[in-house]
């Protein structure tokens, strides 16, 4: 069992490196294994890890290593549960390619419940073992056994790199990865909008105030995203920023997707044909593309042969957590005005398959708390602009209404009233790029048939700030607390920049969850107790 000194040792260094520096140093190392980096051999010649390693989807006894070369070579994952690695297991993992821009994953079994394991990566060259690249270090820890009492904790938040705000290292980079990081959460939930592929990331804007922003820019990034490559280089980007490769080798990530993926507002029936910033107009080709990008780079397991692109799942923390990512974006019919009167392909959102899912998994739940991690807001008036005749239409559930559920509200009736008896559900979400809480109360309602709940909103991290926005009363939303900038499209440097903290105490069971700035400077927290203990 690792000992505490051995884990605050680990926090302390932030993640090891060994033998080299956290850009690709100078120094031949000793290889990991019992092997050797070949005397002579010159910097050129070794692979290099040009974007760290990630953690992700762990569960009691299974965890996903992620890491990316930038050459053909292996992938070789040794990993212990003493950072001494004086009883390490090694796996010669896959062998990184061009078919999936050099990424590689590796998915650990075996391993011990409520642990700290800690990981070394390194890849070796094709052609001659001898040849070594750096060697990457990280932690993370599996999920608590089913008798445990320990604390859990997790983070969330998500819009990353919007709006033109990228990397700027005058300003410390992506800072909101280190105030997560030093409040040590047993994972993060990056809750969708992991990249924008639809925003340019030039080298000087100006912020408000006259202020000036310097992003490190690449060519990937220089305009939309319409190639694979283009794609697969905007998630190469966010890794360039020494404070979420940090952060990345020590919390394990549960990656979800929203619009910016592939583009703004996207759906099947999305239409660029007057977007003259694209030359690819096929929406479909675009989603292609931003999917395989996507998947490559998330730490994600891949769910099922027959479905490997599904991206709604499960995660078990343990007795006291379960969550349920879900998928607002692939299974949606267009944006309409969203005022169908029955439940057709037009109003779906989360489709009929995946609502089936949802709520079979949240009844069979057993865990104390259930969170359902929600790409889009529900009672947030999210609008797309006006159709032909200035009638408004809407890229989320609600649609301005404040009636009976019409539209997709009428799929959200359904869940909500088909979990009714189900205690402790929770909603998180991101995406409107301000921070809110805000409770459902069905005395408020015009729907009134499901139990009240609280839904949390987070976001953005380095992107433009916006809102507050406007509530729809279909559900009896009101808002205990939000924050958001004086002034709409505020850079990070106004500080607008939020993350998402729940912690669930193993002896009351309560949750309590509280919402940070970048600075991790707490805004507002809420402890809700568990119902039936």
């Amino acid at each position: 069992m690792t000992s505490s000194i051995s884990r605050r040792r680990f926090l302390s260094r932030g993640g090891v490196l060994v033998g080299s520096s956290a850009l690709g140093g100078s120094l031949l190392l000793q290889g990991c294994g019992g092997s050797s980096a070949a005397i002579g051999v010159s910097e050129n010649e070794r692979p290099k890890m040009p974007s760290g390693i990630q953690f992700g989807d762990i569960t009691d006894n299974k965890a996903i290593i992620w890491s990316r070369s930038d050459r053909n070579a292996q992938m070789i994952v040794e990993y212990d549960t003493s950072d001494r690695f004086t009883n390490a297991s090694r796996i010669a993992g896959p062998y990184a390619s061009d078919a999936t821009d050099f990424t590689t994953r590796v998915d650990l079994s075996g391993l011990p419940a409520g642990q700290t394991v800690f990981v070394r990566v390194r890849y070796v060259d094709r052609d001659n073992a001898r040849i070594e690249s750096e060697t990457l270090s990280g932690q993370f820890r599996t999920t608590p056994a089913a008798d445990s009492n320990r604390a859990v904790r997790f983070h969330w938040s998500g819009d990353q790199c919007g709006q033109g705000w990228g990397i700027n290292t005058d300003f410390g980079g992506m800072k909101i990865y280190e105030a997560m990081r030093l409040r040590d959460p047993d994972f993060f939930v990056h809750n969708g909008d992991t990249i924008y592929a639809d925003g340019p990331i030039l080298a000087q804007v100006t912020a408000e105030n006259g202020q000036v922003w310097r992003n490190l820019v690449t060519e990937e990034v220089s305009k939309v995203a319409e190639t694979l490559k283009e794609f697969r280089g905007r998630y190469a980007y966010n890794l360039m920023d020494a404070n979420f490769r940090k952060f990345a080798a020590q919390v394990p990530q549960v990656w979800q997707w929203d619009d910016h993926e592939v583009t703004n507002n996207y759906s099947d029936a999305k239409n660029l044909s007057a977007d003259a910033r694209y030359t690819e107009k096929s929406i479909a080709t675009l989603t292609e593309r931003g999917r395989r990008a996507f998947l490559e780079y998330a730490p994600m397991r891949y769910y099922k042969q027959s479905e490997p692109q599904r991206i709604y799942r499960s995660i078990s923390h343990g007795p006291l957590l379960d969550v349920f990512v879900v998928d607002m974006r692939s299974y949606r019919g267009p944006n309409s005005t969203n005022l169908q009167t029955t439940e057709d392909a037009t109003s779906a959102f989360l489709g009929s398959e995946q609502m089936e899912w949802l709520i079979a998994g949240l009844k069979a739940s057993k865990a104390t708390w259930k969170v359902i991690s929600a790409d889009m807001p529900i009672g947030l008036q999210v609008g797309d602009g006006k159709d032909s005749q200035g009638n408004a239409l809407w890229e989320a559930v609600a649609n301005g209404n404040h009636g009976v559920p019409l539209g997709r509200e009428l799929e959200m009736a359904r869940l909500l009233g088909s979990i009714k008896a189900v205690p402790n559900v929770v909603w998180i979400t991101t995406d409107v790029h301000y921070c809110a809480a805000h409770y459902y109360d069905p005395a408020k309602a015009q729907f009134t048939n499901f139990s009240p709940f609280w839904e949390f909103v987070a976001g953005p991290m380095n992107a433009g700030s916006f809102g507050p926005g406007l509530l729809d009363n279909t559900f009896g939303p009101t808002v205990v607390f939000s924050k958001a900038p004086p002034i709409q499209a505020s850079s990070p440097f106004a500080g607008y920049q939020f993350f998402g903290e729940v912690n669930i105490d193993p002896r009351t069971k309560a949750m309590t969850v509280e919402l940070f700035n970048l600075d991790g400077v707490s805004q507002f927290a809420q402890t809700i107790p568990a119902a039936g203990t």
